[in-house]
């Protein structure tokens, strides 16, 4: 209470509307993004609800919540003046100051990527059977049956390993040309024809990259597929389906590296494709993903530590609201008597503190 005072008489003494005296409550728009923003046993809590709280008990003003079901329909409600205010996790952009006002940042954190847990052994069998692996190989099947027909072409009267005819000699065909590019050397099968010593040559020359060339296909597939690749940066993700949520900064770096993916309603549909199988990452608010892998997704998910695009959040304002000079100078306040890093301390421990 004598914090409330103190703030009061700080406020009248800068010459600042007296907000106390407004007949109606304030309209607070936010949306569902835990840790910042969600309902709790029927309360409406989180780090940004929690902190405007103690930003309206400063300013002696009451308020009411408005939830929307999407992080579009809160800004357009502020820009509209809908709603007197917006707070949630609400990025401070160009695009977006444009069209609104904002207050002094109320969290810094940044853009980060989710990925499945870290795969065992049964992510590798997965891999050795995968779609991609498995053609790599009858495709490999399938041009040694091909070369080694050719040999049978050029050496079926001159070699007695061959069979007269094609389909008895289609194995032993194969396995002349599986042993010629993987050790390289004829042994006791030397082609006696010159079109076979020819073509024996070429293949032999040919082994040197195709085998590497293969080995290295495989090898590339298995550990992209089985170890899940980290995502060092946003290119990595390439060839993987993406997600994040319609109309936020995310999606908007996305096509910035024009980097495929698709976008979701709302943050719960987004996981609950990514918990279906339908993605193998997404994108989004680093803090918003860390607490899930924390709480729903323990176990089920994991945050690459890189941060991509740094951001900052705020309170989101209609332009020329007569609310920003009293919220800044408010926030400014908490920060300075410990207020805020208790408030961010609580909800984020020691994670997000100082970054």
């Amino acid at each position: 209470m004598l914090r409330s005072i103190l703030y009061a008489v700080f406020l009248s003494l800068a010459g600042l509307p007296a907000l106390s005296q407004r007949e109606d409550p304030l309209v607070v728009g936010t949306v569902t993004r835990p840790p910042f923003s969600m309902v709790m046993d029927g309360v409406e809590t989180g780090f940004a609800l929690d902190l405007w709280a103690v930003v309206a008990e400063a300013l002696d003003v009451e308020y009411e919540i408005r939830r929307f079901d999407s992080f579009p329909d809160m800004l357009a409600a502020v820009e509209s003046g809908e709603t007197d205010a917006a707070v949630a996790n609400i990025s401070v952009t160009a695009e977006r100051e444009a069209r609104m006002d904002f207050t002094q940042p109320i969290f810094s954190a940044g853009v980060q990527i989710m990925l499945p847990p870290d795969p065992g052994i049964g992510a590798t069998v997965r891999a050795a059977l995968s779609p991609r692996l498995i053609g790599l190989v009858l495709a490999a099947v399938a041009v040694l049956l091909l070369l080694g027909m050719l040999m049978w072409l050029f050496e079926r009267r001159r070699q007695d390993f061959f069979e007269p005819t094609a389909r008895a000699s289609a194995f032993p065909a194969f396995w002349w040309a599986l042993n010629l590019l993987v050790t390289g050397a004829f042994g006791d099968k030397t082609p006696h024809t010159v079109m076979g010593r020819i073509f024996g040559v070429v293949m032999v020359v040919g082994s040197l990259f195709v085998v590497s060339l293969f080995v290295a296909n495989i090898t590339a597939s298995m550990t992209l597929d089985a170890l899940g690749r980290d995502v060092e940066r946003l290119t990595d993700l390439d060839g993987r389906r993406v997600g994040t949520t319609v109309g936020s900064t995310t999606s908007a770096l996305l096509e910035s590296r024009a980097v495929s993916h698709r976008t979701f309603a709302d943050l719960d549909m987004l996981l609950a494709a990514f918990e279906d199988g339908d993605l193998d990452a997404v994108a989004f608010d680093g803090p918003i993903l860390a607490y899930y892998t924390q709480t729903d997704g323990q176990g089920r998910a994991r945050l690459v530590g890189r941060v991509f695009q740094r951001e900052y959040y705020a309170i989101a304002l209609p332009t020329g609201s007569a609310l920003r000079e009293p919220i800044n100078r408010v926030l400014l306040r908490l920060e300075e008597d410990g207020t805020y890093a208790e408030q961010q301390r609580r909800w984020f421990g020691l994670a997000y503190i100082d970054r």
